[in-house]
């Protein structure tokens, strides 16, 4: 179903979308929007990050990237156990050191619970799966060093319409799958300069 005009959008998705524009991510997490997917759910919107080790710089490296998927049902589904589901990607480059770790995908998920509960979240019907590839070049590629590429995909059930805190939680586990230092307790990240 896709809405006809912003009359037939219920309120209680644009106020769950406007929760997000308040939030302040860190200086290197770059946010877009996009279209969300159609066919999932009666209503939903899309964001995009990139983690790069300099903001909106062409010679920046990108560090990690991802989707934050908000889907809206107002009757709710049986499996979300709620009207709000939230779904999302992470992607990163690590280490081959670290790659080849046996309880990467344990620790990869650990960073997820712990970006929910840092934000004070106690997610409902969470699940997700992690998935790391290992690439080794060969013939006139062989000088290219093994790269370890991570992914996260995680979905869960907000339990109201602030999803601010969410979308926090999953700025902090891009960061943390990039590879960036936590912020220290206390210290808040900056806005873009207007």
């Amino acid at each position: 179903m896709t809405p006809a005009g912003p009359e037939d959008v219920p309120a209680e998705f644009v106020r769950a979308l406007r929760s997000l524009r308040n939030v302040t991510v860190r200086s290197e997490v770059v946010l877009d929007e996009v279209p969300g997917p159609a066919r999932i759910a009666p209503f939903s919107a899309a964001l995009t990050a990139e983690v790069r080790s300099a903001r909106r710089s062409v010679a920046a490296a990108e560090l990690a990237s991802g989707r934050f998927v908000v889907l809206y049902d107002p009757e709710g589904q049986e499996a979300w156990e709620g009207s709000f589901r939230l779904v999302t990607l992470v992607r990163a480059t690590l280490e081959s050191e670290v790659g080849t770790d046996p309880l990467l995908a344990e620790v990869a998920w650990t960073w997820f619970t712990d970006a929910l509960e840092s934000a004070g979240l106690e997610p409902h019907a969470a699940g997700g799966t992690v998935t790391r590839v290992l690439s080794q070049s060969f013939g006139a590629l062989e000088r290219r060093a093994e790269q370890t590429e991570l992914e996260i995909r995680a979905s869960w059930t907000a339990a109201g319409e602030d999803l601010g805190p969410h979308l926090r939680a999953w700025a902090t586990l891009l960061c943390t799958a990039a590879g960036l230092p936590p912020l220290p307790e206390g210290v808040v990240p900056l806005g873009p300069r207007r």
